[in-house]
């Protein structure tokens, strides 16, 4: 057969066995075969053989090219072509794309059955090899650490496996996936217990783990502790920084240490217990506000014992900023824990910050008056040790008024910045209302004026000799300090008060009229003390020079006593001290002769039909009788009788208080016929100086008279001075 075979066809084969039987037909379908792909990919034949022919594949113009761009492409066929041909290669090509979308519209209606099943039996492949694929891909995820996408895919197939667990080969792959998960769960357990980690972190295991069925009660528990431990840390932190030996931290670094770290620990601490064990209800909810409520009570007793450490200062800038980011950083956990109370809690303790600062103003007020006083006495104390002139009242009043009222202005600028429209706290009832009556004004301003005039009312009740250790001085411009708050500096101060704090509260406020009726009666109370005090240092002088002194062996008299040119003197050093700060005053009209007049015992008619009987023996008269007389019908003198504020009434206040003084020392002692006259001579050079001091020179003439008829009624041997005698004594004097 092999023979035949080679020897070339025999005799009796058929077509198909010749040449160009089925060996000759086999070339030509593969030629057509590769004209149909060389059709199909578009090839010309020299591009099949190999051959470079046709467009070039970067030419931009080609349709079928890679780099084909139609804005080269239509800008060569309207250069190149004519409108005929143009409108023919639109129609073919719309042709064309007709025809390019019908077949393969039709290759997806005729195919779409095989797609679709195509398509699920994929997708159920691949589902089919996940599971099968889920250990080895869980124990690759467990050993890198990648703990979230083991129990995502974890989550993904357990709905599965639990469906098909009674197949063996779905039952043996759940039971692998049990181990896996147990020995993941473990470590996650390990992880989250060590405490190493952030909140974020330890929160992601507890998500974990919760994904992976674990007692959420027992997880809430764990979640809690080693919250508090994260948050007990910042604490001692903050509580370090307390202590004696380092320098402590300004307030705002304080306060910014405890909002980023134990504030923003609780924040996240609370966020995360919300997200993850949401399903716990009610009682979770208590659970988190109690763990809040008592690391917040903590957290503030800190904060309020660093912003003790505060009030020293007068400035409150600092501390102010300190509060507003304070109560800022807790605007989040009051938020996320309202049953908790944090941020009513932190209110208060900006609330308690801001009366603990009102009241440190108020004792700085009253510091800085004290201190004024103090500077007065210094000033006053001045020119006599030192020999030389000091600054004169109206200097020292002007500098008192006005650092007393640039103190008040300070302290209403520091207190007004808890009320700044910036302050976060600001807009709380309570800085809204009581915080600006209550506090600003009435504890404040109303009660730094109550403390003055109380302060100034207390130098009217000092005890001791002449007065006590006050100088009269400082009594004077006190109560001309007080009157001039009455007139206007009260009413100036409430009304910049008013303007800086608008008040919204029905809270009510001491009237401008009560506090000027007090400064006043504190100003009235000062003045009167004053001429006491002042009266009390002359009528010393007289009474002295009246007890020391022998009345009945005294010389006849030649000269002024010393102590009278004294009492003149001092008197109107008094009336340029007092002209310094009141005004001039009232006057009775003066007599022309009110410097002639000369006290002797027959200076009136009254005083005649009292002593001549005493020189006409045959009329006999009881000059007691006549003394009590001549007091019915005297005028009546109020030595104490309010004192007004004016320069005259303040005199004449003084002046009757020291001749009524001499007038009671006169009638405790006997005086000889010398002693009678001296006394006539004192009195009439008195009488000479003090009536332009008084509002009615009637008044000193009274006084006067009064004295002149005590010694002489004390007198065995009344023989007065010719008048023209003493005239002369008292100018040579």
């Amino acid at each position: 057969m092999a023979a035949a075979a080679a020897a070339g066809p025999s005799p009796g084969s058929g077509p198909g066995d010749s040449p160009e039987g089925p060996e000759g037909e086999a070339p030509e379908r593969r030629r057509k075969a590769h004209g149909m792909l060389k059709l199909y990919y578009g090839l010309s034949e020299g591009e099949a053989a190999g051959r470079p022919a046709g467009p070039d594949p970067l030419d931009p113009t080609d349709l079928n090219g890679a780099h084909f761009d139609p804005e080269v492409y239509l800008d060569k066929l309207r250069r190149e072509c004519p409108l005929a041909q143009l409108m023919d290669s639109e129609t073919d090509m719309v042709r064309q794309i007709r025809a390019l979308d019908s077949d393969m519209q039709t290759l997806v209606y005729e195919n779409y059955n095989k797609f679709i099943s195509a398509t699920g039996v994929h997708a159920l492949l691949r589902k089919l090899q996940f599971l099968f694929e889920l250990p080895s891909r869980l124990t690759k995820c467990v050993e890198l650490g990648a703990y979230g996408q083991a129990v995502r895919y974890q989550g993904r197939a357990q709905a599965v496996l639990q469906q098909y667990q009674h197949l063996p080969s779905f039952r043996a792959i759940q039971d692998d996936c049990q181990v896996i998960t147990a020995r993941l769960a473990q470590q996650l357990r390990q992880r989250f217990r060590e405490g190493g980690s952030g909140a974020p972190e330890q929160a992601e295991c507890v998500e974990l783990l919760l994904a992976l069925g674990e007692p959420a009660e027992e997880l809430c528990e764990e979640f809690l502790a080693h919250a508090r431990g994260r948050l007990e840390k910042e604490l001692r932190s903050l509580e370090a920084e307390l202590g004696p030996s380092p320098p402590a931290p300004d307030v705002l670094e304080f306060t910014d240490h405890g909002g980023s770290g134990f504030v923003g620990g609780l924040c996240q601490v609370a966020a995360a217990y919300q997200e993850l064990f949401a399903a716990q209800g009610p009682a979770g909810a208590e659970k988190l506000a109690a763990f809040a409520r008592e690391l917040g009570s903590r957290y503030f007793a800190l904060v309020e014992r660093r912003l003790a450490q505060e009030q020293g200062g007068g400035d409150n800038s600092l501390l102010v900023r300190a509060l507003d980011r304070f109560h800022r950083r807790l605007r989040a956990p009051g938020a996320l824990l309202a049953a908790a109370g944090l941020a009513d809690a932190a209110t208060e303790i900006v609330e308690r910050v801001a009366r603990e600062r009102l009241g440190h103003h108020l004792q700085g007020l009253r510091a800085a008056f004290l201190g004024c006083l103090t500077d007065v006495r210094q000033a006053l104390a001045a020119p006599r040790v030192a020999g030389k002139e000091g600054p004169g009242l109206a200097e020292l009043l002007a500098n008192v008024a006005s650092s007393i009222l640039s103190h008040i202005k300070a302290s209403l600028a520091a207190v007004h910045l808890f009320t700044a429209k910036e302050v976060s706290f600001s807009n709380k009832p309570y800085f809204r209302g009581e915080f600006c009556s209550q506090g600003v004004r009435e504890g404040l301003i109303v009660g730094f004026i109550h403390s003055m005039c109380q302060t100034a009312q207390s130098f009217c009740d000092s005890p001791g000799e002449k007065g006590g250790a006050t100088p009269p001085a400082l009594l004077l411009l006190l109560s001309r300090l007080c009157l001039d708050y009455e007139t206007a500096t009260i009413s100036y101060i409430l009304t910049l008060t008013d303007e800086q704090f608008l008040v919204q509260d029905q809270f009510p406020v001491t009237p401008v009229s009560t506090l000027c009726a007090e400064a006043r009666e504190t100003a009235r109370r000062l003045l009167t003390h004053y001429v006491k005090v002042q009266g009390l240092v002359i009528s010393q002088m007289l009474r002295k020079s009246v007890e020391t002194r022998d009345w009945l062996s005294t010389l006849e008299p030649r000269n002024v006593r010393a102590v009278m040119k004294r009492v003149v003197e001092d008197t109107t050093a008094i009336d340029v001290q007092v002209g310094l700060l009141y005004e001039e005053g009232v006057r009775k009209a003066q007599s022309s002769d009110s410097s002639k007049r000369t006290f002797s015992v027959y200076s009136s008619s009254r005083q005649q039909g009292r002593y001549a009987p005493s020189y006409t023996p045959s009329a006999p008269m009881d000059t007691n009788l006549l003394s009590n007389i001549q007091k019915l019908f005297s005028e009546r003198i109020d030595v104490f009788s309010p004192v007004e504020f004016n320069k005259v009434s303040v005199l004449t206040g003084i002046i009757k208080i020291s001749l009524k003084t001499l007038l009671e020392c006169v009638r405790l002692r006997t005086f000889g016929r010398f002693g009678l006259q001296q006394v006539q001579v004192d009195c009439h050079f008195l009488q000479l100086y003090l009536w332009r001091f008084v509002a009615d020179e009637e008044l000193v003439h009274l006084l006067l008279d009064e004295v002149v008829a005590s010694a002489a009624l004390r007198c065995p041997d009344p023989v007065p001075m010719e008048p023209s005698v003493v005239e002369v004594i008292c100018e040579r004097g």
